[in-house]
């Protein structure tokens, strides 16, 4: 259960921010994150309602503040890496931040065998060379990186608060609509104060009504990511979920492929394979 819903966070994480890379390239990245949360803060509010997730308020929404507070410049800073691309080589390196939930877990009195350990060093290296990786060129692309591996800390941060800020499913809805409040919360404001210094909350043709699915497709499935997260790392050592949900990276490079025609070199080929093997240790060990 651990292997499938980690995978499926991957997925979820994988198609959410490649959706969500591509419109910061139309629309402001600050703007991308408050719609896409509040769409998902709406649903999830709906969810909440209807399953009486209430009742569940305790100390642990604590973990879920913390969570939407780092979020939202997670978030911010990996649409931005993504959006002055190429998806291809930036999403990948957002790996290393699997070294917060695995470092936690670590903490916390977990052991991975030796077959887990294999699998977790083959599949972060796969991850990584699947994006390329290109540490040289324009100072765009040394801005990217910079930005990326300030989100890969971000959610890896995340990764660790969430997984603590529920027990049950309806508790689960509670805490991650409490985590998308404050990402609106705090996307806001800083829109807010982004705007008041003459920056941009729309694009130059104004807010395009057509990528509004997209929007409500990158909160969701965000959110959904979420989900699948906590309930891998509670059905199984933080540390195999952790790196199974760090695979999100090769989905994005993938869609950018299919998608964008980025050009898959054969080192990305080779990391794609190892990333693979590593999923494969990581499930039977």
């Amino acid at each position: 259960m651990t292997a499938l819903f980690a995978l499926a966070t991957s997925l979820l994480w994988g198609l959410a921010d490649f959706g969500g890379g591509l419109l910061a390239r139309r629309t402001p990245a600050l703007t991308v994150v408050v719609v896409s949360q509040s769409i998902a803060a709406v649903v999830l509010g709906v969810i909440v309602v209807a399953t009486g997730g209430w009742s569940e308020a305790g100390p642990q929404l604590w973990f879920a503040v913390a969570a939407g507070l780092v979020g939202p410049i997670a978030l911010l800073c990996f649409y931005k890496a993504l959006a002055l691309g190429p998806m291809g080589v930036v999403s990948p390196l957002g790996t290393v931040g699997v070294a917060v939930p695995v470092g936690v877990g670590l903490f916390l009195g977990e052991r991975p065998g030796p077959a887990q350990v294999a699998g977790i060093a083959v599949a972060v290296l796969g991850v990584v060379l699947a994006g390329g990786p290109q540490l040289r060129g324009a100072p765009v692309q040394r801005q990217a990186i910079l930005l990326t591996l300030v989100a890969a800390f971000g959610f890896g941060t995340v990764f660790a608060l969430i997984a603590e800020a529920s027990s049950t499913v309806t508790g689960l809805f509670l805490a991650l609509f409490v985590q998308r409040v404050v990402n609106v919360a705090v996307g806001g404001l800083a829109l807010y104060a982004s705007v008041r210094r003459g920056g941009a909350a729309l694009p130059d043709g104004g807010f395009a009504w057509r990528s509004l699915p997209a929007l409500a497709f990158v909160g969701l499935a965000d959110v959904a990511a979420n989900g699948t997260y906590v309930v891998a790392a509670q059905h199984g050592p933080v540390t195999v979920a952790a790196v199974l949900a760090s695979l999100y990276p090769v989905v994005t490079a993938l869609a950018a492929r299919g998608l964008l025609r980025e050009r898959l070199r054969a080192v990305q080929a080779a990391g794609a394979g190892l990333a693979l093997a590593g999923t494969l240790l990581l499930a039977t060990g």
